[in-house]
């Protein structure tokens, strides 16, 4: 998809598809609507946006990235949920400024393919479109991951589908050896954000987090899946993991010396089932023998089920 930076998390197009069925071109001639028609046509429901399909999804965000190698972003901002979230150079963007990052960004981009595409669904109004991407170009002088993983996530809002998250991996040889991690970045100043006090949303949101992430430290097997939804999805660089493959790679290594630390959470409510929240996740530790990524940006999405939150879909980058 349309990436705002290189090696970051960026937009994507959103889907746009109407209900089957078409309104009626039956007009009434030299007659005035009556009161009843006037608030029958108001009262009248917009039409849903159509169940998704994953050919459908995989056509507009072929379109984006066509947006992504043209540089046309006054088609970008119309296709983004008024709730979309990404991350940047910079950190967590909105709408505004992922725009404005997309605009200013400086691309030559060559060439692109997909491969391994796969939708699923988180409840009944969020989509999600996972799958692997081949690409030959620059973004600001820098040259683009030959092949990424990414995750691009759909919203129904009315009569179409927006996208609200896009999130690219470079894909990565789980045999391989682990680099040097980064060193972490001085601790910033807290932002309004931070200094508030979380809303209820996303403490509840993130009290999921907590539980799954007390787990993986525990490798408690169990306790990790009791957190996830019969439909889990996990996508990294490696690709794409569902609920027993994620069960098994977060608590089959051995690993020592774990600990983590959240801050800045946002909760996003999405829709009757469906909510996301994001924030920044600070990890330290090895398992079989290799350094734990320290710095991370996380996106998670749970879906309700009964009266409680149970993780659908997960995905984080290197910040």
């Amino acid at each position: 998809m349309i990436r705002l930076k290189p090696f970051v998390m960026a937009a994507a197009l959103a889907l746009s598809l109407t209900a089957c069925q078409q309104p009626s071109t039956n007009v009434a001639v030299n007659t005035a609507p009556t009161a009843n028609t006037t608030n029958a046509n108001a009262n009248a429901a917009k039409p849903a946006a159509a169940a998704p399909t994953k050919d459908a999804l995989m056509a507009i965000e072929k379109q984006g990235w066509e947006a992504w190698k043209n540089h046309t972003p006054e088609a970008f901002e119309n296709i983004l949920s008024a709730k979309y979230v990404g991350f940047g150079a910079k950190g967590r963007m909105d709408k505004a400024a992922a725009v404005k990052s997309f605009a200013d960004a400086k691309c030559d981009i060559k060439s692109y393919s997909f491969s391994d595409d796969e939708m699923d669904m988180v409840g009944s109004d969020v989509a999600v479109l996972t799958f692997k991407a081949a690409q030959d170009g620059t973004c600001d002088g820098k040259k683009v991951p030959a092949a990424v993983w990414s995750s691009s996530v759909y919203l129904r809002e009315g009569d179409q589908w927006k996208n609200v998250l896009y999130v690219e991996n470079p894909a990565t040889d789980p045999n391989a050896p682990a680099p040097k991690p980064a060193a972490a970045a001085p601790a910033a100043a807290k932002s309004p954000e931070e200094a508030a006090k979380a809303d209820s949303f996303t403490t509840d949101l993130m009290a999921v987090e907590t539980r799954a992430w007390d787990a993986w430290k525990a490798r408690d097997a169990k306790a990790v899946e009791a957190v996830m939804a019969n439909s889990f999805m996990y996508v990294s660089g490696t690709g794409r993991k569902d609920k027993a493959a994620a069960v098994k790679a977060w608590t089959e290594p051995k690993c020592e010396g774990l600990a983590y630390s959240f801050s800045d959470p946002i909760g996003v409510n999405l829709s009757k089932d469906a909510a996301m929240v994001t924030y920044k996740a600070d990890v330290k530790g090895t398992c079989d023998g290799k350094p734990v990524d320290p710095t991370l940006w996380v996106a998670s999405f749970d879906l309700k089920e009964g009266d409680a939150w149970k993780n659908a879909f997960y995905t984080d980058v290197k910040r």
